[in-house]
């Protein structure tokens, strides 16, 4: 990778790396199309429905948007906002349901506190710099053979794997609400289609996790045998 020639171990992380997120991406983009042909029991819109589950679980305060895209479905807490893509903003598919639900599952966290949400947050801006230079810190402590300033990008690498530990439990709560709700308020379609497509999704933060640990080791690994 950085030692003068071509890591045939780095290679094989690469190459992981890539068929890993090829399959996790096409798992739920495939899920996701079985479920968005399925209407939903409650023959309602993806927004209404996460509306019902934000009012009965005291966010009722949250915006509910759209977003341009596929699969672009989030929730911003530092704006209060549910953002849905217009197909589950619309929508009245079990797919839709379950992906809005899952979205106004976050929104619910934030309103009840959720000790893993205000974690993620507060690591937010921490990520978004380590992200951004951590890269730039390795290669000039790589040029000028500086130990400590690898070990510096190294720990800001970290950071960003420490965010994808905290965002799993994030994202499996938020999914666990979903399917509670349309499990006390859907049918048995709704129930059963949310567990496949939001399953499906939970596998991406898994992968996403996985890699990012993977590449650490790595780095950790590398550095220590120069």
């Amino acid at each position: 990778m950085y030692f003068g020639h071509i890591d045939p171990v780095y290679l094989v992380l690469i190459l992981f790396s890539t068929v890993l997120g090829m399959i996790t991406q096409s798992y739920i983009r495939s899920t996701y199309k079985k479920w968005s042909e399925v209407p939903s029991g409650l023959g309602r819109s993806g927004a209404d429905i996460a509306r019902r589950m934000l009012n009965q679980n005291g966010a009722g305060d949250c915006r509910i948007g759209t977003v341009a895209g596929t699969l672009t479905d989030h929730y911003d807490p530092r704006e209060n906002c549910l953002s849905l893509s217009n197909e589950n903003y619309s929508g009245g598919s079990v797919a839709s349901v379950a992906v809005a639900c899952h979205e106004a599952g976050h929104a619910v966290q934030t309103a009840q506190g959720y000790a893993f949400g205000k974690m993620r947050t507060a690591l937010v801006p921490v990520v978004n710099f380590a992200q951004g230079t951590w890269i730039i810190v390795f290669f000039a402590g790589v040029v000028m053979r500086l130990t400590g300033l690898v070990n510096v990008a190294i720990l800001l690498f970290a950071f960003s794997v420490v965010f994808q530990l905290v965002t799993l439990p994030v994202e499996i709560d938020a999914s666990r609400r979903a399917i509670k709700f349309l499990d006390s308020t859907g049918s048995a379609i709704d129930k059963q289609g949310a567990k496949k497509v939001l399953t499906a999704a939970a596998l991406t933060y898994v992968a996403a996790a996985l890699v990012s640990i993977a590449n650490l080791l790595y780095l950790l690994a590398r550095t220590n045998r120069r």
